[in-house]
């Protein structure tokens, strides 16, 4: 058994936070995992990990181990990619990260035409509305819809999108046309908890100044589908990306509230982390979605 593989196991133990779980998300046994972790602290002669039936973590020297291996089997990695790419091409594992509630959509699709165009790269897509952390957990490649903060990261802007704030005409029969976005204090509201303020939204005066305002959500869900479906059941008011609800602003179903009083400057992105050597199938990855936001932005209710 090799260095790196052991090597690999305790990483792998580290960022699922226990041996089962690593165990689960890779494919192999608990004991087996147990046996390398445990075959890599006879080989330093250091204990990594802190074992007990109820507490999981790393020793001092684990956590000096665990950054150190970390940028290890990521150069051997981009080792790997590069004479890979060089002598056969285009092949290899690409692991994605994207929201599931952008895949749920529309335009998710262009992971599906990717994957065609491109057999010979295997897409390992993870889909999970709450932000991952790339270098740690492993990702070459995450689709973020978001203002960007995180500057680690190499970002491209593959399309703008706006929010919406919006409810059925019934409910707005019922309840009145909120005139400024303090009137929502009164509204049941529905949530959208990937929104960045949960239950603070976000509105701008006349002067462009950002205000924000509590709303009371009878629903909160990370998801904007159900956060759809329940503004369409009449439950409350919602504020989602406008891509989510294209079909039922058109057909009026929905109706948008204080369209003027709404931030703009969202943005859907490929982002990928910062490296000396970035694999050419993250550029051809991040190439072929740029191109195809580009070509679609019509029909995805999407800007530039």
């Amino acid at each position: 058994m090799d260095t790196l593989t052991r090597m690999q196991a305790f990483i792998d133990v580290v960022n699922a936070e226990g041996f089962s779980a690593a165990a689960r998300r890779h494919g192999r046994s608990k004991a087996l995992m147990s046996k390398y972790v445990k075959e890599l602290e006879d080989e330093l002669g250091a204990l990594l990990l802190n074992r007990t039936t109820r507490q999981f973590s790393m020793t001092e020297a684990g956590e000096i181990y665990y950054q150190s291996a970390n940028d290890i089997l990521q150069r051997v990695g981009d080792l790997q990619d590069t004479v890979r790419e060089a002598g056969n091409g285009l092949t290899g594992k690409l692991r994605l990260s994207a929201p599931r509630s952008l895949t749920d959509l529309e335009i998710g699709l262009p992971i599906v035409e990717f994957s065609t165009a491109y057999p010979d790269i295997t897409l390992d897509v993870n889909l999970d509305d709450k932000m991952v952390d790339m270098v740690e957990d492993g990702f070459d490649v995450a689709i973020r819809i978001s203002r960007l903060e995180d500057s680690m990261l190499i970002a491209k802007k593959l399309a703008g999108f706006r929010l919406v704030l919006c409810a059925t005409p019934q409910f707005v029969e019922k309840y009145g046309t909120p005139k400024r976005p303090k009137d929502l204090a009164d509204y049941p509201c529905v949530v959208d908890t990937n929104v960045k303020q949960r239950n603070n939204w976000s509105f701008v005066d006349k002067k462009g100044k950002e205000q924000s305002i509590a709303v009371k959500g009878v629903i909160e869900v990370n998801s904007p589908e159900v956060a759809r479906r329940a503004a369409l059941a009449g439950i409350g008011v919602t504020l989602v990306p406008e891509f989510s609800i294209e079909n039922e602003l058109e057909d009026g179903r929905l109706i948008s509230l204080l369209e003027d009083q709404l931030p703009t400057g969202g943005g859907i992105y490929a982002v990928y982390p910062h490296r000396r050597h970035v694999p050419t199938k993250v550029r051809v990855f991040v190439d072929f979605l740029t191109k195809w936001f580009r070509e679609n932005k019509r029909s995805c209710r999407i800007t530039r």
